[in-house]
């Protein structure tokens, strides 16, 4: 009778950063153990070199069970780099990543409305000065 090899696989569902879920298969002896040392960070979003609020990822991937490898970017002074991070300092940098999501569409509709305004007013201002006529349409 042959032995069946040992099955060190296990599947864990995992959650991105952009709200994605998706199912890493593992296979053989995986720990943290084996896995590099997360950096020491508060917050992501905070540049180390310029202390600017702007940095944001450029690529991400999972690391481990509980860990994540995260490119960075500033556009302030153009750091870049790449760090070991845990997974609840992730999660708070994807939730400052949202906020700042949510203040540009909020700025953008802002500005649209405002646009907006200006043409009414200088269209109705073209109108009123008889610059527009109906030959114009």
């Amino acid at each position: 009778m042959s032995r069946q090899p040992e099955n060190n696989t296990y599947v864990r569902r995992v959650v991105l950063p952009s709200g994605k879920t998706i199912e890493v298969v593992y296979f053989g002896d995986v720990t943290d153990a084996t896995l590099p040392t997360p950096e020491p960070v508060e917050d992501l979003h905070v540049c180390g070199t310029c202390e600017s609020e702007l940095v944001y990822p450029v690529d991400w991937e999972e690391s481990g069970d509980t860990h994540w490898e995260v490119t960075l970017r500033c556009p302030n002074c153009e750091w870049a780099g790449t760090g070991i991070f845990e997974q609840d300092i992730v999660e708070r940098f994807d939730e400052e990543l949202d906020r700042g999501t949510e203040a540009l569409v909020r700025d953008l509709k802002n500005l649209m409305q405002a646009n907006m305004e200006d043409e009414i007013e200088r269209f109705v201002s073209a109108l009123e000065a008889g610059h527009i006529i109906p030959e114009d349409f």
